[in-house]
């Protein structure tokens, strides 16, 4: 595959994963989703029809933003109550997403690092367009002359979502209550078996934020990225059954595969990212180089 190629099929990639921001999107039609005056969100006019049916948690101001009732003042209260409307609608099947619930609470910030406004399930947090964070763990070997090899994964075939494209050797969403670090260990070693000693090694590098818009839901996502250099007779293993196996790939290979629709689309962003910092592109050769890193650090205001 030629640079000029290879260049086009990763720019395509990253327009799509920030499609929120495109010139003619449909960013417009969506309504702010607000917490105690603070924005977290953006809501579907659909789904702001369906929230306001619950007048006692859920209210639309005059310019057409939502927001959660002033009345529900603490953290507990708000969640507990976005639950219940969640939990009804989960039963009448209004919202599609919720089929995938998950039982897993990711809290409501207006950025990281702020204190959280409420926890909500995860399988809703696309449709009030509220910032989720995840960490993704690159795991590669340095050969004694240098090579440099990647660990990916292959996802389950029976996976809700791209099932059976590459992965990480270990990622996973921020659950409320848990830091990055600690996330990092628990899937490393529920997803590859990776031992704690070994996990703790992992070194953070980044981020990467992107914001993509599908029919009713918008995923506003912000990535903490890892580099964990594994020891060369070291192979992961399959742990909680997320993972249909593992590959070591030499990175030009890796490189080739982001590409080429293989991977699940936000690990070849992570990849990518992994590819600059490394030195694997040089700006001198691709004159996209610039547009790759704008595209990978996109962040939702």
């Amino acid at each position: 595959m030629s640079v000029c190629t290879w260049s086009y099929k990763i720019l395509k990639l990253l327009r799509r994963m920030n499609n929120f921001y495109l010139h003619g999107s449909c960013r417009a039609d969506f309504a702010r989703f607000e917490i105690s005056n603070a924005k977290v969100g953006w809501v579907h006019p659909r789904v702001s029809s369906l929230l306001t049916q619950y007048p006692d948690v859920f209210i639309r101001t005059q310019d057409g933003t939502v927001t959660v009732c002033d009345n529900l003042d603490s953290y507990t209260r708000r969640s507990e109550a976005v639950d219940d409307v969640l939990q009804a609608l989960r039963q009448e099947g209004s919202l599609i997403c919720l089929e995938g619930w998950r039982d897993e609470k990711s809290n409501v910030m207006p950025k990281f690092g702020d204190r959280p406004l409420m926890w909500m399930e995860r399988a809703a947090t696309s449709v009030f367009g509220v910032k989720q964070y995840g960490v993704h763990i690159n795991g590669y070997t340095v050969s004694g002359n240098g090579h440099v090899c990647m660990w990916l994964a292959r996802r389950s075939y029976n996976k809700q979502t791209y099932a059976g494209l590459l992965d990480h050797v270990a990622a996973g969403s921020l659950a409320a209550g848990d830091s990055i670090k600690q996330t990092v260990v628990k899937e490393c070693l529920e997803e590859a078996c990776i031992p704690v000693a070994i996990a703790e090694k992992a070194q953070p590098v980044s981020t990467v934020s992107y914001t993509h818009v599908h029919d009713e839901e918008v995923f506003a996502k912000s990535l903490f990225t890892f580099d964990l250099e594994l020891p060369m007779d070291f192979k992961p293993k399959v742990g909680d059954g997320e993972v249909q196996d593992f590959y070591l790939l030499p990175i030009d290979k890796v490189k080739e595969l982001v590409a080429t629709g293989e991977f699940k689309p936000n690990c070849a962003m992570v990849v990518l990212d992994f590819l600059i910092r490394h030195s694997f592109i040089d700006p001198d050769i691709d004159s996209s180089y610039q547009d790759f890193v704008t595209g990978l650090h996109q962040t939702l205001e």
